[in-house]
């Protein structure tokens, strides 16, 4: 069967490069346009994947990432539309040199062709997926979760019908109906039709996919974030940053899993985070220095320090030091997102060059590496490693390089 949908892909991707900035953009209005007029249809599907979560045994933080509303399919509906806007990344020209035998050298920006995105429970995913896709000239295979099936059928059929409706092959975007564990393995298997492999989940599903598969892939999503005060740190502004970090979206990837406190501050920071972090009912897990200053706290355990909760939960570590901070960042970074809370210049100089993630915070809030946030319009995922880009993959990273030479007869 995947080797049916690789073929239909491959087809599609060869259209899909030749279409107009003006026939995608359109594909991208009436697949807004559906979402919004669909809502009822979509948020039924959505109903039954949150009660079959809850059966189950979901966590409430995995049903929050599951459930749709009305405001969020508007937000899924109004990210299309901003993808939509965005300058086509396709044929911009990166660089031009004349070579010195009068031939015109031009290299420009093409489709990688067909990629494959593997997601857990967000269904807003093959939405966000589809759009950047269509939008950078790609055909899109996506592979979500058993939990969010329903949704993203739903979702997917009114986004193909958009795309024929705009006059495109509705084959540009296809859905693997199949959840089972063999479907994702026969996707990371699919060589010669998928140029690349994108997972989106936690650090169990994007490890899985880089042992397991054939084809290219970028590594995303995984985010064990940390949030670093110093002792020099608006403690108010470090227990606000904090709050947000954990507690807006505890199930996604940018949400901080560790704060690191100076000793010199943390008999008076620590009552102050621990306090707005009690208004959600967090669970703090705290070394023997933090549980001293929060009798409350439980114990953390080895295991603590690296976890991706994706709940709300957090592990706490009282530091002597920045270079301390960035030693235990260093060991325990899934390269994602760190942030250091400080009113002194050179301290977060020294902090956000000397941590090598994707995103740098002095003063704000991990939960910003997003592409939305980011100019981007949305994302992709967030790649965590360095080849062939870092960050946010938005529409510019979807694409590769193709040199373009123009000459007269020249040989050599």
């Amino acid at each position: 069967m995947l080797t049916e949908m690789g073929k239909k892909a491959k087809a599609a991707a060869i259209v899909l490069y030749n279409a107009s900035s003006e026939t995608k953009d359109l594909a991208l209005t009436y697949a807004a346009e559906a979402l919004m007029a669909n809502q009822e249809t979509i948020l039924t599907a959505n109903a039954e994947d949150v009660e079959n979560g809850k059966a189950s045994g979901l966590t409430n933080a995995l049903i929050d990432r599951l459930t749709l509303t009305e405001e969020r399919i508007k937000g899924i509906a109004d990210g299309m539309l901003a993808v939509r806007d965005l300058p086509d990344p396709v044929g911009a020209v990166l660089d031009e040199f004349t070579h010195r035998n009068g031939m015109k050298i031009v290299k420009k920006a093409v489709p990688l062709g067909v990629i494959g995105v593997i997601f857990e429970a967000r269904p807003n995913v093959s939405a966000d997926s589809a759009a950047l896709c269509l939008k950078s000239g790609n055909a899109s295979i996506l592979r979500g979760g058993k939990e969010a099936i329903k949704s993203n059928i739903a979702i997917v059929s009114l986004i193909r019908d958009a795309i024929e409706k705009a006059g495109l092959p509705r084959d540009c975007v296809q859905l693997i109906e199949d959840t089972t564990r063999q479907s994702s393995i026969d996707l990371m298997h699919l060589d010669g039709y998928i140029d690349l492999l994108i997972p989106r989940g936690g650090q169990g599903l994007i490890q899985a996919v880089k042992r397991e598969s054939s084809v290219p892939v970028i590594e995303t999503g995984a985010g064990t974030c940390h949030i670093y005060v110093a002792p020099s740190a608006d403690l108010d502004m470090a227990a606000n940053v904090i709050f947000n970090a954990k507690t807006s979206r505890p199930s996604v990837c940018n949400a901080v899993e560790c704060i690191l406190i100076n000793s010199a501050c943390a008999e008076e920071a620590l009552p102050k985070i621990a306090d707005k972090l009690r208004t959600k009912n967090v669970e703090m897990r705290g070394d023997s220095r933090t549980l001293k200053i929060l009798p409350d706290a439980v114990p953390a355990s080895d295991s603590d320090w690296g976890k991706e909760y994706d709940d709300y939960i957090i592990a706490i570590k009282v530091v002597d030091s920045l270079d301390e901070a960035i030693d235990h960042i260093r060991t325990y970074s899934t390269f994602h997102s760190e942030s250091i809370i400080t009113e002194d210049p050179e301290e977060a100089a020294c902090f956000m060059n000397a941590i090598d993630c994707a995103a740098v915070y002095w003063n704000v809030s991990t939960r910003f590496t997003d592409g939305g946030e980011f100019g981007m319009g949305a994302e992709i995922g967030i790649s965590t490693q360095k080849l062939h880009a870092r960050g946010p993959l938005g529409l510019k990273q979807l694409c590769s390089e193709k040199y373009y030479i123009y000459g007269n007869g020249q040989v050599r």
